[in-house]
């Protein structure tokens, strides 16, 4: 009996392992904002642009753990949710501007200076709001969940699943990013929003902001986390990833499929809108760009190399993917596409299970 139970306790002690591993890592991406605070000469201070760089990594981490949820668990290759992050984005990019007030360019008290450009009179209806952060917090959350309702429905009731939900959701993107580009959609067109100037009374140029956001993204990463593995280790979490194997057998049982992915996509997507949320104070911009379908397809990259169906495992990729990506654009920006796509096919042909399939392999 020792022996038959000594790869499923070789398998927890891993587990644990990997989760101890993740929580240093995070206590240690905790100090950084405190070691920026040391004199540039003070060998352990950190830049402005590694405290900067990694905020940024820290929200794609959320972003890969929504993806993780929706393709690792329930089997749902999403390639359109850069749309879900791109609209959480929007949302607080609105707040943002509706914040600068007279402070614009042309001085306007309430409409965007866009606005004023391309000789709006008032704000449209769908800015109302914006104005109050409580509101805009809600729609970072309802509207891409909202959007991940109607099309997951439509979807999962049809029993469209595999390539063809894919496609479908790689078009739902595209078709956004065609729609914000166009001027009179009222969300500044090519240039999107941009020149923020504070968040709750907070200027958003200080390193106290900096700081800040940082660490509400950090707090936001380990929630995201601990809801995704209190889901999957779930009664609900083994019925999805039940679906995920065989679906029909499921069905056959009498669970009713639809709702289970139904709810894990529409989860999913919250999680990535609240990345996109925190993304944008951090960049300073948001634009239809955000809704490319390759930014959605570099997602799923991130997840596969991390290793799809574990958590930590796309907290990984997500940083490792985009730790490569900013020291090869800045050493080698041309072959960025090239070791991008090449580490997708390797991943796939001898890493199937990610960079978390070769940490088990060799801890057994």
């Amino acid at each position: 009996m020792s022996l038959a139970m000594s790869p499923i306790a070789a398998d927890a002690r891993l587990r644990l392992g990997l989760r101890a591993g993740l929580a240093i890592f995070v206590l240690l991406l905790g100090i950084m904002p405190l070691l920026n605070l040391l004199p540039v000469t003070n060998p352990l201070h950190v830049s402005d642009f590694l405290v900067s760089i990694t905020g940024k990594w820290i929200c794609y981490a959320i972003l890969a753990l929504s993806l993780d949820l929706a393709w690792g668990y329930a089997g749902i290759l999403s390639l359109g949710h850069g749309a879900f992050f791109a609209l959480g984005g929007y949302a607080m990019g609105m707040h943002l501007m509706r914040m600068i007030g007279p402070r614009g360019v042309y001085g306007h008290p309430v409409l965007p200076d866009f606005m004023v450009f391309l000789g709006y009179q008032e704000l449209p209806w769908y800015w109302l709001g914006f104005g109050s952060f409580p509101f805009a917090m809600l729609m970072v959350v309802l509207v891409p969940g909202a959007l991940a309702l109607i099309v997951g429905f439509l979807s999962f009731r049809s029993r469209i699943t595999g390539v063809y939900l894919s496609i479908l959701t790689q078009a739902m993107t595209f078709a956004l990013m065609l729609a914000f580009f166009r001027n009179d959609m009222g969300f500044g067109g090519n240039n999107g929003f941009t020149d923020f100037k504070e968040l709750l009374g907070f200027a958003l140029n200080t390193s106290g902001a900096r700081a800040g956001l940082f660490y509400a993204s950090l707090i936001a990463l380990v929630l995201s986390f601990l809801i995704c593995l209190r889901l999957t280790r779930s009664k609900y979490g083994r019925v999805l990833t039940a679906i995920r194997d065989a679906e029909s057998r499921v069905r056959f049982l009498g669970y009713n499929t639809t709702s289970h992915k139904l709810f894990a996509f529409v989860l999913s997507a919250m999680l990535a809108g609240v990345a996109g949320a925190l993304y944008v104070p951090q960049v300073g911009i948001i634009n239809p760009g955000e809704f490319s379908p390759a930014n959605s397809i570099e997602a799923v990259i991130w997840v596969a190399v991390g290793g799809r169906g574990t958590l930590v495992g796309a907290v990984l990729g997500a940083f490792t993917v985009n730790g490569l990506k900013t020291w090869l654009t800045s050493a080698a920006p041309d072959l960025w596409l090239f070791v991008l796509g090449g580490l997708f096919v390797a991943v796939t042909l001898f890493l199937p299970k990610g960079l978390i399939g070769l940490i088990k392999g060799r801890g057994r």
